[in-house]
């Protein structure tokens, strides 16, 4: 099947959007955390757990989902998954809105974190077998506009709307989003045809792992990158909200603003990455700037630095811009036959090591503080900058 550029476009368009439902669903309750600690009197470690429970969802069926992917494409799994994700997302809703308990609160996340795996997965092999590889950054990087876009709309709406409306209210934004990202992937995706697989692996060799490590290799650096990512996404709005005693709506403003300005930041390193022909020069950049941002931030909020908020803007900028290039490089190396399994390993990678440093990092933040929470996560990066792999050659 041929299509148009600009239908390929409109479906990288209708990709997005579904791919913004993982964020939403899996990211959004983060922007409860300073209206469940300072209205409901939830101690910040317990909602940071609470937080955390649809990442862990999302991680037990995320490689699974990827088995499917691979084996009967992405539309159909894409729609099943989507259809789990808003059993769980309104779920949520009907808990809050009948205080259940906790717990159950706990499942209906848990529920939509297990149907969330397959969005992120089927959107970058929409993006790998519809566009050729010297347009695959570029358009990877407009796919990977859905985290900080997801965030944006997350981090804008809902601590604004737990604060005058409730949690309740607050929790349908999820709900929503997941619903119109079902409408634009029954209207909008096609499956792709078969892509190539990377020139680096013969088109015969059944598991990509066999063939060297540069697949582990990128998803250990993606994991080491996402802690900083993490960090600022889960506990900047707590940041600004209660250790600086911002309005929640002053607070949604600016990471709303850091996150559009993080996504087209995307973009550009896609760009540049199809520009330079390579996908993991820019990585090393990217891991270097983000460290050196998030060093700065723990520094100028030590300090009580006026200027701490537009470092963390900076901070959240780099962390985030570095996911596409190893998405479209892991699509790329895997190629069609393992690039569900492939994409979602990473994911895989990159959410344990969510799920086990914002617990972490919550418990630091309420022993000892932000800034020494900043200090820590900018290691990460700085240990990451060696581990990127060279290049795999690429069709």
């Amino acid at each position: 099947m041929t299509l148009s550029a600009r239908r390929k476009w409109a479906m990288l368009g209708c990709a997005l959007i579904a791919a913004m439902t993982t964020t939403c669903a899996v990211s959004g309750v983060a922007y409860l955390i300073p209206a469940l600690h300072t209205e409901h009197g939830v101690p910040l470690s317990a909602a940071s757990i609470l937080a955390t429970i649809p990442t862990v969802g999302l991680m037990i069926l995320i490689i699974p989902w990827g088995v499917l992917l691979d084996r009967y494409g992405e539309r159909h799994v894409l729609i099943i998954s989507l259809c789990v994700t808003s059993v769980g997302t309104i779920g949520a809703v009907v808990m809050s809105a009948t205080d259940a308990p906790y717990w159950a609160l706990a499942v209906a996340l848990f529920i939509g974190g297990l149907g969330s795996g397959a969005a992120n997965g089927a959107s970058g092999r929409i993006v790998v077998g519809w566009f050729p590889a010297n347009q695959r950054g570029t358009a990877m990087g407009v796919r990977q506009m859905a985290q900080p876009l997801g965030i944006a709309v997350c981090a804008l709406t809902m601590p604004l709307t737990a604060a005058s409306l409730g949690v309740t209210a607050a929790l349908v934004i999820p709900a929503a989003v997941t619903g119109l990202g079902l409408v634009v992937a029954v209207v909008g995706i096609i499956d792709p045809p078969t892509a190539p697989s990377s020139s680096a692996r013969p088109a015969g060799t059944d598991n990509p792992y066999r063939t060297g490590g540069f697949l582990a290799r990128v998803h250990g650096v993606s994991a080491l990158l996402v802690i900083p990512q993490s960090m600022l996404w889960t506990f900047v709005p707590t940041w600004l909200i209660v250790a600086h005693e911002w309005a929640p709506a002053a607070a949604g403003v600016l990471v709303t603003a850091t996150q559009v300005v993080g996504a087209i930041g995307r973009i550009v390193a896609g760009r540049i990455s199809d520009a330079w022909g390579s996908r993991m020069r820019p990585i090393r950049v990217i891991a270097v700037a983000a460290s050196v941002s998030v060093a700065v931030l723990a520094l100028t909020d030590w300090l009580d630095s006026p200027v701490a908020p537009i470092v963390m803007a900076a901070a959240a900028v780099a962390s985030v811009a570095d996911n596409g290039l190893a998405f479209t490089a892991i699509a790329e190396f895997a190629g069609p036959t393992w690039s569900g399994r492939g994409l979602a390993i990473q994911n895989t990678a990159q959410y344990l090591a969510t799920a086990a440093s914002t617990p972490v990092l919550g418990a630091i933040i309420g022993g000892v503080g932000f800034p020494v929470a900043f200090a820590l996560t900018a290691i990460t990066p700085l240990i990451a900058v060696p581990l990127v792999p060279r290049d795999a050659q690429r069709d």
